[in-house]
């Protein structure tokens, strides 16, 4: 009788190459481009935008603040059900392309829009401007962002690779927050007309931002093609078999148009369940959007720093190359440190050491003067690290789900991120109104001159350093209970490997 034909063995997963898992450096540089959009929409209206209303169009503190918060709340409102359409497209076409092409061609006009008031209407007229334009501008942002960030989980399911990935993304984030931190400012003193200013600045910083989004968009045509050797997204990743959305599938042939109108009500309660059922995505946003709120509110305070405690309207460009300068050489380093202990356990770190130098700024309402940059400085190193790890750490939180309950959902993660990301940053700038109308800040218009409290003076340093501290302090109590770690992800990519036919 013969012997039975041996058959081959299954490869270790712990064999195979990392090299073949590898994301190409044109997936890599085009990807991270995308921050040069993302980082200047997100720094240049937190700089700005607040002192834009209360200093430029006359807008008192605390309706400078609602404005703002109210644009942010319709983000919130909008973002998981961009997430639903994502994950349609995704299940469709194949690609989360479309919505990020329309966010992308439609901010620049809008963004310009935003700071095209002219004073003369009066800030009641100016408010509402400001809010419809920025709100606006918000949604085409949040077309872009939110496929955006759901791209990571599909382009590659390595561990480090993630942590590579993510790591240049905010290279270009940390470079684009320099450029738009430092530059934005120079280009609104650029004429002397302080209106006019604030038009170069929208409209010369809305087309920089629209560039940045349109090179990001091309990375989402065919993610399965962006790696060598075996595709990093594999077929059992979510770009490799989009599983319908729940609720999506029709009893009959001829259900699809009624079951696409379900969809988008099932697929926006889709991001509260991930929500409820995903310990590490609650504990890994909950840490983020507490840190948003701390850097927000840093964002929105530069300038009243600049302005009311240096007394020089220029120092808010210094502040920024002090923040940032550092970010750019300690991002990469950031992501070395997490290769050897572990992204939460980095992450933990870089956030202490931020809550230590932006407490030591308190020392700046006693004496004011050049050395504030030097704890500026030490909070953009740890900066690098409140960016790209909890970014390198959701594409994880997302496959962990999948391997739970199956691929298809990564727009609805990405969605409710988003949302919070949102609501850290919007609550930034109106906590930040609420301190300054509470010490009795006093606004004005363009090229009016006013004196400012004692009051006001305190509460803009403490709004710079005690309450973002405490904030960063709060999110390492909810960063402890993140569960993830290196050999659950790797478990999971295991398994994916092993279920792969032949």
């Amino acid at each position: 009788m013969p012997s039975p034909t041996p058959s081959a063995p299954k490869a270790d997963p712990s064999l195979v190459s990392v090299s073949s898992l590898r994301l190409t450096r044109g997936t890599i540089a085009r990807y991270a481009t995308g921050s040069l959009g993302t980082g200047g929409f997100a720094t240049l209206p937190g700089l700005v935008l607040t002192y834009y209303l209360t200093d430029s169009l006359g807008v008192a503190a605390l309706a400078a603040g609602l404005v703002i918060t109210v644009a942010k709340v319709w983000d919130v409102v909008i973002d998981p059900v961009i997430g639903a359409l994502t994950d349609r497209d995704l299940a469709r076409h194949g690609s989360r392309r479309r919505l990020m092409l329309i966010g992308a061609l439609a901010l620049p006009l809008l963004f310009a829009l935003t700071f095209a008031v002219p004073p003369a209407l009066g800030p009641v007229v100016g408010a509402i401007w400001v809010l419809i334009a920025f709100t606006l501008t918000a949604t085409a942002f949040s077309l872009f962002q939110v496929p955006y960030i759901a791209l990571p989980a599909e382009l590659t399911p390595d561990y480090d690779e993630r942590t590579r990935l993510l790591t240049w993304r905010v290279v270009v984030l940390t470079f684009a927050i320099l450029l738009f931190g430092a530059g934005g400012p120079a280009l609104r003193r650029s004429a002397e007309d302080p209106v006019l200013g604030y038009l170069i600045m929208g409209v010369v910083s809305g087309v920089v931002i629209g560039i940045g989004m349109l090179v990001a968009t091309t990375v989402a045509r065919h993610p399965a093609r962006e790696t060598r050797g075996r595709p990093a997204v594999g077929e059992s990743s979510s770009a490799g078999r989009v599983s319908p959305p729940p609720g999506a599938e029709s009893g009959n042939g001829g259900g699809t148009a009624a079951a696409e109108r379900v969809s988008m009500r099932t697929h926006y309660a889709s991001g509260i369940r991930a929500l409820r059922r995903s310990l590490p995505f609650r504990a890994l946003l909950a840490t983020f959007v507490l840190q948003a709120l701390a850097t927000g509110l840093m964002l929105a305070g530069a300038q009243y720093v600049a302005t009311w405690v240096l007394h020089d309207q220029a120092a808010v460009e210094l502040l920024f190359i002090a923040l940032i300068a550092p970010a750019l050489l300690a991002a990469p380093a950031w992501g070395v440190v997490a290769r050897r202990i572990g992204k939460e356990r980095t992450f933990a770190i870089a956030s202490v050491v931020f809550a230590a130098a932006a407490l030591s700024i308190l020392g700046v309402l006693w004496a004011p003067g050049a050395w504030i940059y030097v704890p500026v400085g030490i909070a953009g190193i740890a900066y690098a690290g409140l960016q790209s790890l909890p970014m390198a750490m959701l594409p994880d939180v997302i496959s962990h789900d999948e391997q739970q309950n199956g691929p298809g959902r990564a727009g609805a993660f990405s969605g409710v991120w988003t949302a919070g990301e949102t609501v850290g940053f919007a609550l930034g700038a109106m906590v930040l109104s609420i301190i300054l109308a509470v010490t009795g800040y006093v606004s004005s218009t363009a090229g009016q001159l006013v004196e400012q409290p004692d009051a006001a003076i305190t509460g803009i340093v403490v709004s710079f350093s005690v309450v973002p501290a405490a904030l960063i302090a709060l999110s390492l109590v909810t960063l402890a209970r993140y569960p993830l770690r290196r050999v659950d992800i790797e478990a999971h990519r295991a398994a994916d490997i092993q279920s792969q036919p032949g």
